[in-house]
């Protein structure tokens, strides 16, 4: 982890870092069950952590988020521009909760969904290379 992502997870009240650290890990393990995604690059975009496929181009961006504004939830955030949300709502409507066509919100009170949330994670990471499969 850089500097720059630690001191955002840093930033975050204990309950909401310990929950997205978790995403986070989850992210970074399912990439490594997935061969065809390589190596992940970890930066920062829009000033949130952010995961990229960018040696293999396979899938879209994810971003890990928790606001002030919605302080009892974390967020994963997607391309707008993709239709992973509406594949995941119509996999996991009844397990996870998905705002318009770029976020799924995860209530931090909760233990985290793990099984759904590797699924949605699995399906950003490969968006690229199962679009473009014949």
């Amino acid at each position: 982890m850089t500097p720059a992502v630690s001191a955002v997870y840093d930033g975050y009240p204990p309950a909401a870092r310990a929950f997205l650290l978790a995403i986070r890990q989850l992210v970074f393990e399912t990439a490594a069950n997935l061969p065809e995604v390589g190596a992940l690059t970890e930066t920062l975009k829009w000033a949130e952590p952010a995961y990229l496929t960018q040696a293999t181009r396979s899938g879209t961006t994810i971003r890990l988020a928790w606001s002030p504004k919605r302080p009892e939830f974390a967020s994963i955030f997607v391309s707008c521009q993709t239709s992973l949300i509406e594949d995941g709502r119509a996999r996991y409507s009844d397990d996870l909760t998905f705002i318009g066509n770029r976020e799924i919100r995860l209530p931090l009170s909760q233990p985290l969904p793990a099984t759904p949330v590797r699924h949605c994670i699995a399906m950003a990471l490969t968006y690229h290379k199962r679009k473009s499969a014949p």
